[in-house]
């Protein structure tokens, strides 16, 4: 059960979120736990949603973004991010159960996606004190400063949605999978 109350409908959340969540079920089929608790704040679930359709359009293939989201969920011991980027990386970006374990391990299978993912670990783990060597071997496996900017603000949105899930205790709509420890 979760900690922050989650409107059990859209009919239950604020009138400002409904039309955000109907969206969200008309894109995906259902309204995923994640977004029906932060519906709670019309202006949070709007700003979340901007972003993320915002990065959707970038750069990065899906498939390198959801390795980035299940590194960090991993990172930040958040289950129920592990638990859907996990589902969505196999069944929406194709990622083998091998490269699932992978990027919960903070690297890839993938050579120029093993570069963002370490990166992206390396964000987060210090806080966002990389050195020149690590934007450098960035470079060297391809990336250029957009998709850098681009990796760096994908940690940022996959932080705030771990510590909104960890926080709120929202529980995981998805096949579960455990996040080994928070770093």
């Amino acid at each position: 059960m979760s900690r922050v109350h989650t409107p059990a409908s859209i009919a239950d959340a604020p009138e400002a979120s409904r039309p955000h969540l109907e969206a969200i079920r008309k894109k995906v089929g259902v309204v995923p736990n994640l977004y029906r608790l932060i519906a709670n704040n019309p202006a949070v679930l709007e700003g979340h949603l901007s972003l993320a359709a915002a990065l959707d359009g970038g750069r990065l293939p899906a498939d390198t973004r959801e390795r980035i989201a299940i590194a960090i969920a991993e990172f930040n011991g958040c289950d129920y991010c592990l638990s859907a980027h996990g589902f969505l990386g196999k069944n929406r970006a194709g990622l083998s159960d091998e490269e699932i374990a992978a990027n919960r391990a903070g690297f890839s299978t993938n050579p120029k996606a093993d570069a963002a993912v370490r990166f992206a670990v390396k964000v987060a783990r210090e806080r966002g004190h990389v050195g020149d060597a690590d934007v450098d071997a960035l470079r060297a496996a391809g990336y250029d400063d957009a998709e850098i900017i681009e990796i760096t603000v994908h940690v940022a949105l996959n932080t705030w949605t771990n510590y909104m899930n960890v926080v709120g205790q929202t529980a995981i709509d998805f096949p579960i999978l455990k996040a080994r420890q928070a770093a």
